[in-house]
């Protein structure tokens, strides 16, 4: 339940012991669905009132269970059980409260909102008052000796005139908690239970209505000229900017920018004419009598209109976070009508992309221009990205095959547990070498007589199969031990769907999910028919 409700019913049951209403606190103690110790101890102190003392040590027995450290609780207990006639047990009961006294002289419990205080002459008292019942009269008077040498205010002539019971064999009554006090419930949250309005009612400040005094809701008055900003269309008030004339960078800080081309208004003209924008991404300054306002359609969402006009700001993956997969990643790849690729032709597969690379003719021309001169050239720099960077030359038409054991002497480790990836021109994907084809050569993957390699050792993915490959849009953190963390730009590994939006994929010798949103798939197949053209 509620904390509010369970503080207004203790309130109410608290007024009602005050009233000396035992049934009304009771009742209202009976509806609190998860009672706390307080509140349990409260409604044995009302049996006892009614003298329903079965009730009463039921009622204690759950105000233990809840706070095994309750010293008063034990105390109280010890007491009502010696009326009836559970003697053992009231003994193990002041035992136990002389131990959670933990060595103090006395408990003031005023703290807890019980406005009592417990000493430890009273648990030794009500100890005597049990050895007195089993007629075990001389432990009786040995415990009242030791609790004459302890110290504390409170007892008055009650040892004294105990010790003269005792040695008339008299049984000693024990001591009680005073009935009618209770824990009681913070004044200050009590308070907080009221509501309050902390606002008041409105009241008229500046009005053009002469002795105007309403303070309710009506329709809108027609306001005075200058208390109010003209309404102005989109093209105006908004801060895109469309540049007339191409225009070449002259000076530091300024951009180049083509004609036509739409800026984003980052600051106001300074004194040169010149005005901040920003553009592709990148700010600068550019002259404003050649910016004029670009009509920019009002869209119905904002997202609409954040994909119509490019602010050189890259867009998020989506206004709403995917959901978590609700099931656990499963190890094995989904169904598919023919075997799964490996390693070597996972990447070389016809997979569909949603934004695979254009060439155009003249990055072809200059990639069979670099050909040429690699070819004249009749050797080519290998740089190797390992954890650290390494770079050899090797002839022109140097296998792969031995390329890697190449590689492998110069990084001292073995040929067959290492794996060569390399980027196609435009692409971000990293592409696994040709396996063992002799035919194979670095002449397919030199321009202007250099190559780079990536290199990494084969981490467990032996039995997994990867069905494409992806690149990462945005760094994605882990937000759990089943995550994927990767940076933007990291090539990742798919191994499986989880749901409609989430992957499980490898990378840099991890394995675990991700959004789908956060990277792209290339088509690597079109790729590689452009790289040969």
């Amino acid at each position: 339940m509620l904390y509010t409700e369970l503080l207004r019913l203790w309130d109410e049951a608290v007024q009602a012991v005050d009233a000396k209403d035992w049934e009304g606190s009771l009742a209202k103690l009976d509806q609190i669905s998860e009672p706390s110790s307080r509140t349990l101890f409260n409604a044995a102190s009302a049996h006892l009132a009614l003298g329903e003392l079965e009730l009463a040590m039921k009622a204690l027995d759950l105000t233990i269970a809840k706070d095994q450290r309750l010293a008063v609780g034990f105390f109280q207990r010890a007491a009502v059980m010696m009326q009836v006639d559970r003697l053992e047990e009231a003994l193990s009961d002041c035992i136990w409260a002389q131990k959670h006294m933990r060595g103090n002289i006395v408990i003031d419990y005023r703290q807890l909102g019980l406005r009592f205080k417990l000493f430890s002459w009273q648990v030794l008292y009500n100890a005597a008052a049990v050895y007195c019942r089993m007629s075990q009269w001389e432990q009786a008077r040995e415990v009242l000796l030791s609790a004459s040498q302890e110290r504390g205010g409170g007892r008055g002539g009650n040892i004294e005139g105990a010790l003269d019971s005792i040695m008339r064999e008299e049984v000693l009554a024990p001591l009680l908690v005073p009935e009618g006090v209770v824990f009681r419930p913070r004044k200050q949250e009590v308070e907080q239970l009221q509501q309050r309005d902390f606002l008041g009612k409105a009241k008229v400040i500046s009005s053009m209505i002469p002795n105007d005094d309403f303070g309710g809701f009506e329709p809108l008055r027609v306001q005075k000229p200058g208390f109010y900003e003209p309404k102005v269309d989109g093209s105006q008030d908004s801060r895109y900017m469309r540049l007339r004339t191409p225009y070449m960078a002259r000076g530091p800080g300024q951009l180049t920018v083509p004609g036509g081309a739409t800026v984003f208004l980052f600051a106001e003209e300074d004194r040169d004419g010149m005005v901040t924008v920003i553009y592709d991404g990148q700010r600068g300054l550019l002259p404003v009598s050649l910016l004029e306002p670009a009509d920019v359609k009002s869209s119905k969402g904002k997202r609409e209109k954040l994909q119509k006009v490019p602010s050189g700001i890259p867009l998020p993956p989506g206004l709403k976070p995917p959901t978590r997969p609700k099931a656990q990643p499963s190890s094995a790849a989904p169904p598919r009508d023919t075997p799964p690729p490996s390693y070597i032709t996972a990447t070389h597969a016809p997979l569909p992309a949603s934004e695979p690379p254009r060439y155009t003719a003249n990055a072809a021309s200059n990639q069979h221009a670099d050909s040429a001169q690699d070819a004249e050239g009749g050797s080519v720099v290998v740089k190797v990205h390992y954890t650290y960077t390494v770079a050899l030359s090797v002839p022109l038409d140097t296998p792969y095959s031995e390329l890697k054991e190449r590689i492998a002497q110069k990084l001292g480790q073995p040929a067959s547990q290492l794996r060569l990836r390399h980027k196609l021109h435009g692409s971000r994907a990293l592409i696994p070498l040709g396996g063992e084809d002799p035919g194979r050569t670095m002449q397919e993957v030199a321009e202007a007589g250099r190559a780079t390699l990536w290199c990494q050792t084969e981490d467990p993915l032996a039995n997994r199969s990867i069905l494409y490959q992806m690149v990462a849009l945005y760094d994605y953190n882990a937000q759990g031990p089943e995550d994927l963390e990767f940076s933007e730009g990291d090539t990742i590994d798919i191994l499986g769907d989880v749901n409609e939006e989430w992957l499980e994929g490898h990378c840099a010798g991890n394995i675990g999910i991700f959004p789908s949103c956060f990277a792209y798939r290339e088509n690597i197949a079109e790729s590689l028919e452009s790289s040969h053209l």
